[in-house]
């Protein structure tokens, strides 16, 4: 039998094959872990979990690292592997005897890399490929399915140098909150206010607001997890005043969620949507994503004087180079400062 325990928190399955103890992560959610306890259960009763040999069927590789996403990378995450994955199988349909892991080595993912560019793919989106691809058969090498990974030595491909993000001026900003109805001018001014993504304002709770210390927290939840880590955004007077009233205003008091459709958690889709509309009648048609309003958050902290850190840590980035593409706001914002001297 398996037996669940939690620790550091994480949640991880004890069980035994052949006498010999197996302990693998399961993730942070206690639901997802139960499942996964449920998964192995049954694999034990059915003889199915052993210790394999080196050179799996790629077909056990991609099945059992579906179960793996499932328990360890956010719903987002799963369906980038899950359209990854069904790329490469396509590819591999061209080579129906390519059955195991030790046919596949660093020339066969070259020239899947070519078969993706001639597909009209971006270099960009190749690369996310390799990556996530590369990611699965190091798995396998800790589950002692794979020897060596085949993508060990695979170069990403050049990629062209990052376009400066478009990002609202404050004029469009007022013209956009101007144009919005009362339901939405509330949600799009906290995206303005701070610059979380789509998905982390999808699932914000009342309980993810501390009114006392004036933090937002963005944090791990049973069905939903941040793109990187738990963080934490100072939340400033006019939003202050504009939650506060909100949650006076709140009928529907079983729905955990502060923006919501009639009780139930906004559709993924659905802000986009109606940001396009607005952008048209405000008459700048370029915008055309959510995560513009991200950008014009962060674009607007370095133009007043923010270094890069800071936005880094207010934007969740795992790494500063992604920060990095609003230096040249930074490099401006120097430039002037000296023209405030004056002896």
């Amino acid at each position: 039998m398996a037996s669940l325990r939690f620790r550091a928190g994480r949640y991880y399955v004890d069980y035994r094959v052949k006498g010999r103890r197996v302990r693998k992560s399961v993730g942070k959610s206690r639901k997802t872990a139960e499942l996964a306890v449920k998964d192995i259960e049954v694999k034990l009763e059915r003889q199915e979990i052993g210790f394999v040999e080196n050179d799996s069927e790629l077909s056990k590789l991609f099945e059992e690292y579906k179960v793996y996403s499932q328990v360890h990378h956010a719903p987002a995450t799963q369906n980038r592997y899950r359209a990854i994955l069904d790329n490469f199988k396509r590819y591999l349909k061209k080579f129906p005897f390519v059955k195991k892991v030790s046919q596949l080595d660093s020339k066969f993912f070259e020239d899947y890399q070519a078969y993706r560019k001639s597909q009209n793919a971006a270099n960009k989106t190749v690369n996310v490929e390799v990556i996530c691809l590369k990611a699965m058969f190091y798995q396998g090498m800790r589950w002692g399915y794979v020897r060596v990974n085949p993508l060990k030595g695979v170069k990403e491909l050049k990629e062209e140098v990052n376009k400066k993000p478009r990002f609202l001026s404050k004029e469009e900003c007022k013209a956009l909150l101007e144009n919005c109805d009362s339901f939405f001018r509330p949600i799009f001014y906290t995206f303005l206010n701070t610059g979380m993504r789509k998905a982390e304002l999808e699932n914000l709770t009342w309980n993810d607001i501390d009114f006392g210390r004036r933090k937002i927290k963005i944090r791990y939840k049973d069905d939903w997890s941040p793109k990187t880590s738990e963080r934490e955004i100072p939340i400033n007077n006019g939003l202050f005043e504009l939650l506060t009233d909100l949650k006076q205003k709140t009928f529907i008091k079983s729905c955990p969620y502060i923006f919501h459709r009639d009780g139930e958690k906004i559709d993924p889709n659905y802000l986009r949507r109606q940001l396009i509309l607005l952008a048209k009648v405000c008459e700048f048609q370029d915008v055309t994503k959510i995560h513009t309003l991200r950008h014009t958050f962060a674009s607007h902290l370095i133009m007043g004087g923010v270094d890069l850190p800071t936005v880094k840590k207010l934007l969740g980035h795992a790494n500063i180079d992604t920060t990095m593409i609003y230096s040249h706001l930074a490099d401006e914002h120097v430039d002037k400062a000296v023209e405030a001297l004056s002896f």
